[in-house]
């Protein structure tokens, strides 16, 4: 039995969200391309991590500066794809599940790096989207490969003519 969530009209609105989900991300990845650097956000995250009340945790400052900061050009270039492949998963449908995480994990790191802006936002709707995860795939290309779609299409009658016409 389905639940209220994984209903074909309430998953509208949960597509909805998806996309709009998806499009930050997309948008966000855009405009990484080509000219980013996160050196100066990874040196700027690292000096948060002073003061009476820090933004940045000493250990995730430690970990920014022993393996992220040195790591920086591969950094430069996940982060931008990371946040284009989020987006078009996410619009699209496509592996949503495997979208949410990454983009939940990216605004995690975000936040943990101090920088506050849109990042609770967009993770706590990752966070709803992932708890309701098969309603946000109804309206997606991740239904269209479901084993029950599949076996849907299976039992047509075209998928029948076409297994006879093969066993003869």
């Amino acid at each position: 039995m389905k639940r209220w969530y994984e209903n074909r009209f309430v998953a509208i609105i949960w597509a909805a969200i998806r996309i709009w989900l998806g499009v930050q991300w997309l948008e966000a990845g855009w405009h990484k391309l080509g000219a980013f650097d996160a050196g100066g956000f990874l040196q700027g995250a690292i000096a948060k991590a002073g003061g009476e009340f820090p933004a940045v945790q000493g250990w995730y400052a430690d970990f920014l500066q022993n393996v992220a900061l040195p790591n920086v050009k591969i950094i430069n270039f996940i982060i931008p794809w990371g946040e284009i492949l989020v987006g078009l998963g996410l619009i699209v449908g496509a592996l949503t599940l495997p979208a949410l995480i990454a983009g939940a994990f990216m605004n995690l790191n975000f936040l943990l790096a101090g920088t506050v802006s849109t990042n609770p936002i967009l993770l706590a709707v990752a966070v709803i989207l992932l708890f309701v995860i098969k309603g946000t795939r109804y309206y997606g290309i991740d239904h269209l490969i479901t084993k029950e779609t599949i076996n849907k299409f299976k039992n047509t009658n075209f998928f029948k003519k076409i297994r006879g016409a093969a066993a003869h």
